[in-house]
C-alpha cells in the first residue's frame, strides 16, 4: 500500500503545559515510536551504554532547565499524555549529542525577495538521514500563549525543528562537522526560542545565549533577509549573502574565522561537491527564482546516489540515508511545501499555519 502524500496536521494551543498535554493526546503513537526507535538506533550504531545515554539526558535537562524551564513544562505535559517517562523524551533531544552526525549530508539555501519571482523570502533545504523517522513525522503548529506561532515539520516529541514562525521568521538546520562537548543546552530548545524571534539579531541572541554542546549550521530567512549562522560551541558566526541576494550552505565552514576547523573533521557526504553544484545551479538561472526551479534545485542527482536529492546506497557507515523529506519555507506566506520522501519522485504538498484543534 502506498504511503500517504501529506504528513499528519495537528495544532496545540495554550500554556506550555497546556500545549504539551494536547501534543501528547494527538501524537501519542508517533512519539512512543520515536522514542522506542531511538533507543534502538543508538544501540545499533553508537558505542554507548544506555546508563551514559540516560546520564547525558538528565545533565543536558539541567541546562535546558536554567535555559527555558517553561519549555520543559511543555515536555512534560507531553510525557504525561503520551505515557512517556521525562527522560526518554530528553533523549529525543540529545540524539544528535551522542552522534553529532545526525542531520547528515543537508543542502540548504535562502533567498531574499528579489531573488524570486513574486514570491517573498524563501529558505528550503533537503532533509537527509534515516528514512524509518518518516513514520514519526508530522507537521505541528503550536500557538503558545504570549509568543508567536510557528509551524514546524518535525519528528513529534521533538521541542521544535525545521519551519516558520508568524513574524517571518524560517529555518532550516544541516550538520556543521566541528568540537563538541558532551552536554549542554539541546540544540531543538535554541531552534524553538528561535522561532519566537522577531528579527536576525533576536534569532541570533537566542542561540548565543545558550550553553551549547554540538556544533550546528541554520539556514534563515528572516525580515532582514537571508541568513546563514555557523554554529560552534563558543560562537555564533553569521554569513549573509553578498550581491546575489541568496546564500547556500552544505555540511562545512564557510566563515573565514572557522575555515580552519575543515581541516580536522572528515567532509560529510561530498559537502564540497554539493555546495559548487548548488551554487552552480542557483547562478545558472539568470532570471529570478520560479517555485519549480527552487523544487528541481531540490531534485538534482549529479553524483548520485550521494547526491543533493539523497538516494541509499551501498556506502558502509551512512548508506541506507536518504533524503526523508524536502523542504521549502515561504515565512512571509506562512506557507511551506513538503515532498514526503526524495522530491524527484514524490509531490511537494502545501502546509498553512492551521488555526485552531478542529483542522
Amino acid at each position: 500500500m502506498n504511503q500517504p502524500s501529506r504528513y499528519r496536521e495537528i495544532v496545540a494551543i495554550g500554556t506550555p503545559r497546556e500545549l504539551g498535554r494536547q501534543i501528547g493526546e494527538l501524537a501519542g503513537d508517533e512519539i512512543r515510536g520515536f522514542s522506542e526507535i531511538a533507543l534502538e538506533r543508538i544501540d545499533k550504531t553508537i558505542s554507548i551504554s544506555r546508563e551514559k545515554v540516560y546520564d547525558i539526558a538528565k545533565r543536558s535537562m539541567e541546562f535546558a532547565e536554567r535555559y527555558r524551564p517553561d519549555l520543559l513544562d511543555e515536555l512534560r505535559g507531553t510525557g504525561e499524555a503520551a505515557r512517556v517517562a521525562i527522560d526518554d523524551l530528553m533523549l529525543l533531544q540529545v540524539r544528535n549529542q551522542l552522534q553529532p552526525q545526525d542531520d547528515l549530508g543537508c543542502t540548504s539555501f535562502s533567498f531574499s525577495p528579489a531573488a524570486s519571482v513574486n514570491r517573498g523570502s524563501i529558505v528550503g533545504q533537503n532533509w537527509d538521514n534515516d528514512p524509518i523517522l518518516d513514520n514519526f513525522t508530522i507537521v505541528l503548529t503550536r500557538r503558545p500563549t504570549g509568543k508567536p506561532a510557528f509551524t514546524t515539520c518535525t519528528q513529534a516529541g521533538l521541542i521544535s525543528y525545521l519551519g516558520f514562525n508568524e513574524k517571518g521568521i524560517g529555518a532550516c538546520v544541516n550538520t556543521l562537522p566541528a568540537p563538541a562537548r558532551e552536554v549542554g543546552v539541546p540544540h531543538y530548545f535554541q531552534l524553538r526560542e528561535l522561532f519566537e524571534a522577531t528579527s536576525l539579531n533576536e534569532a541570533v541572541h537566542a542561540v548565543q545565549r545558550a550553553h551549547r554542546a554540538i556544533a550546528a549550521n541554520i539556514m534563515l530567512s528572516t525580515p532582514q533577509g537571508p541568513a546563514n549562522l555557523e554554529i560552534t560551541i563558543d560562537d555564533v558566526h553569521v554569513l549573509r549573502p553578498e550581491d546575489s541576494g541568496w546564500i547556500s550552505h552544505t555540511n562545512h565552514c564557510l566563515h573565514g574565522d572557522l575555515l580552519s576547523i575543515n581541516d580536522e573533521f572528515p567532509e560529510l557526504i561530498q559537502s564540497y561537491d554539493r555546495k559548487r553544484r548548488i551554487d552552480n545551479l542557483i547562478a545558472s538561472n539568470d532570471s529570478e527564482m520560479e517555485l519549480e526551479s527552487i523544487k528541481n534545485l531540490l531534485r538534482d542527482h549529479q553524483d548520485y546516489p550521494t547526491s543533493i536529492c539523497r538516494h541509499q546506497n551501498d556506502l558502509d557507515e551512512y548508506g541506507f540515508w536518504e533524503t526523508v523529506f524536502s523542504i521549502i519555507l515561504e515565512p512571509s506566506k506562512q506557507r511551506m511545501h513538503v515532498s514526503r520522501g526524495t522530491p524527484c519522485n514524490h509531490p511537494y504538498e502545501t502546509y498553512g499555519m492551521l488555526e485552531s484543534l478542529s483542522q
